[in-house]
């Protein structure tokens, strides 16, 4: 657009003038343009992208294009969630938001360890679990095994094995000897072996002996001559074959007892490893049935004690008195034990008299009370 100046100098020199004033405008206006192209295209970029932990980047700059794109990946040992892994810059000259995470690999259960117990915290990648094994067992392996990268315990697992004795220190001459109470001839935590003496010596002490943690045998016993005096008779008896002499351990005699009286307890007496006879039988007493006349079940029959039991029972033998129920009119039995000489009567039996017995009926022949309803 032309300028038109007024006035008197408008000579050659205000037009120059007008002229420089319009090209410095034009530079201006230029000046602004390629200001305002360098700012446009300095937003066009993107900055080095956040970084993700325990991950890397497969293009690492510190300036991006617009629409130039970078991927995440996860370093050994961690797996990435579900969160996105590519990323591309956005025109705004900003990353997207990161939503990747990088977690630790997770390695299996070690499962349980036989005789033994597994310590640790977690899992996880670079996580380290402990072994050790119950009193009795010995660890044979490793110690301790790392979650590595690959999501696998590291070496092999230990094995928790039975401590192993040897066999037990024996006197000389022999006179003692063992066996095993399980197949095989190595001894190993908790086995047991059971000890014998050569006759007549007296295994003194443990008859067994067991294989502890600390890989010994618990107590060993001795093997000794005991010896016991001549046995001494009981009363109303006697010993069968008695020969008066020393008796060693083991040896035992046998007892009997007089017509009439009973055996209590055992026939035979050992002489123990204390130098004394083991316990020794009684010989009980029988029973005199103390009425004149009367009718008793004795062996499931009726006897007459005037005429079948003269003599008594014998000792632990059993009779039954009737006695009579006088509402009921009926009968029913007691039974009574003889015990060493002593029989006693029940209250409820009433020995009958003479003229009783030609008046009054004998509980014996009267009806059972269980047969009345």
């Amino acid at each position: 657009m032309p300028l038109f100046f007024k006035g008197r100098n408008t000579g050659p020199r205000v037009i120059w003038e007008a002229r420089g004033l319009a090209a410095m405008y034009s530079l201006a206006l230029f000046t602004c343009v390629v200001a305002l192209s360098h700012w446009a295209l300095a937003a066009k970029v993107c900055p080095r992208p956040p970084e993700v932990l325990f991950a890397t980047i497969d293009v690492n700059k510190s300036v991006y294009e617009v629409g130039e794109q970078i991927e995440y990946t996860c370093r050994p040992g961690f797996i990435p969630n579900n969160g996105q892994r590519k990323y591309s810059c956005l025109p705004t000259g900003k990353w997207p938001l990161n939503t990747l995470l990088c977690l630790p690999k997770r390695c299996p259960s070690p499962g349980p360890l036989p005789h033994g117990k597994i310590d640790f915290i977690d899992l996880h990648y670079q996580s380290s679990i402990s072994f050790s094994c119950e009193p009795g067992y010995n660890l044979v392996g490793t110690r301790t095994s790392q979650c590595m990268a690959d999501g696998k315990w590291s070496g092999t697992f230990p094995q928790c094995q039975p401590v192993t004795c040897a066999p037990p220190s024996l006197p000389e001459f022999g006179v003692l000897s063992y066996r095993h109470l399980k197949p095989g001839n190595i001894s190993k935590f908790l086995d047991t072996i059971t000890f014998e003496c050569v006759p007549p010596l007296a295994l003194i002490g443990n008859e067994t002996a067991t294989c502890m943690a600390n890989g010994n045998w618990s107590t060993i016993p001795e093997c000794k001559v005991v010896t016991c005096p001549t046995p001494t008779g009981i009363e109303n008896g006697f010993i069968e074959f008695a020969v008066r002499r020393t008796y060693h351990y083991n040896e035992s005699v046998s007892f009997g007892c007089q017509s009439s009286y009973v055996l209590d307890g055992p026939k035979h007496s050992r002489c123990e490893k204390t130098g004394n006879w083991s316990t020794k039988p009684t010989c009980k007493g029988p029973c005199k049935i103390p009425v004149k006349k009367a009718v008793v079940l004795y062996n499931g029959e009726k006897k007459r004690v005037q005429n079948d039991l003269k003599e008594g029972i014998q000792h632990g033998e059993t009779i039954s008195f009737f006695c009579k129920n006088k509402e009921k009119s009926c009968a029913y039995t007691v039974a009574v034990p003889c015990v060493d000489g002593n029989l006693t009567l029940p209250a409820c039996f009433k020995e009958r008299g003479f003229f009783s017995t030609l008046v009054k009926k004998d509980p014996s022949e009267m009806k059972p009370c269980e047969d009345q309803a």
